[in-house]
């Protein structure tokens, strides 16, 4: 993954309504600048967290299908994926009303059901779904959420999904009531998957708590980079939160990673004063990193039927 370019692209964009081709194109074009698409297998990783309050908590449909288009147009061998915390991707794309959009447009849905053990650099082991693995670009659209245990999630939580699903959990009870080795193995993850970029969703962002049951908040902001941790740095100062506050920045910052100072990152459209906020709400106060067990069971059950179903 590219971790090392400054640039990062904040667009205007009010409504999903709009057409989002054009905004996509300006967006992807200069993350992609040289490189041929045609015949390159795609995957587009959106936050698909669960069909609960899906609408809001997860990545809009019509972004979804939008990015699906472009890469289309392109050449590329285009599937949608993601590892859902509760149920299927697919169950999630149908709940949101993406399903149709990208059956339109025979995109496939990718099930992250197989793993392969990767060793991070902090040398523990992360089971990643192949398909995210595998690709030739992963192609990152995640939502502009608060979140209760991260503060928020944004670009770089986003890749969490590529945890297969029923290990989350693990992950979480691991480590307790811990952000920061938590934040640090979220960060380290970043160093193995493919190359690609973020598309960020914050037409209609989730502000209060969050991932799941927060509130809209109309941000009407779209944004993209190659580097992940660069686009959430701009989008920190966005939201005006302080980025010492949030646990991903500071193992971000921590690793050494460039973007994680503003004043190092390079606008290539707007910056982040044109769409600066003061009333956009996090969490006072983080919430323990551990999953409850009994929508642990819950999930796994789902799961399990979900396979002999088919």
């Amino acid at each position: 993954m590219q971790l090392s370019s400054p640039n990062v692209a904040l667009m205007a964009h009010p409504t999903y309504e709009q057409s989002l081709m054009a905004a996509v194109d300006r967006l992807l074009v200069p993350c992609f600048a040289g490189v041929n698409l045609r015949g390159a297998r795609v995957v587009l990783k959106p936050n698909l967290i669960t069909t609960t309050n899906g609408h809001l908590s997860c990545t809009d449909g019509r972004l979804i299908e939008a990015a699906a288009a472009w890469f289309l147009t392109q050449g590329a061998r285009v599937g949608v994926g993601d590892s859902p915390s509760f149920g299927s991707a697919r169950a999630v794309l149908a709940a949101i009303g993406a399903l149709p959009r990208l059956q339109r447009l025979s995109v496939p849905i990718v099930e992250f059901r197989h793993k392969r053990p990767i060793k991070l650099p902090s040398g523990r082991e992360a089971p990643l779904a192949t398909a995210a693995l595998d690709c030739d670009f992963l192609v990152n659209l995640p939502k502009i959420k608060a979140h209760s245990q991260m503060r928020l999630t944004l670009a770089v939580k986003n890749y969490f999904g590529c945890v297969l699903g029923f290990h989350k959990p693990w992950w979480h009870m691991i480590h307790g009531g811990s952000h920061e080795p938590f934040a640090r193995l979220l960060v380290d993850l970043l160093t193995v998957l493919p190359p690609g970029c973020s598309l960020v969703d914050g037409i209609m962002a989730m502000h209060g708590t969050g991932p799941i049951h927060g509130g809209p908040y109309p941000l009407g902001l779209l944004a993209a980079a190659t580097n992940p941790v660069a686009v959430d740095t701009a989008l920190l100062a966005v939201l005006g939160v302080d980025p010492r506050r949030c646990p991903l920045w500071l193992a971000a910052h921590g690793a050494g990673i460039r973007g994680t100072r503003e004043e190092e990152l390079s606008f290539t459209l707007l910056a982040p004063g044109a769409f600066a906020v003061d009333d956009f709400i996090v969490p006072e106060e983080l919430a323990p990193v551990r999953f409850n067990p009994v929508r642990f069971v819950k999930s796994s059950l789902q799961r399990a039927l979900l396979r002999v179903l088919g």
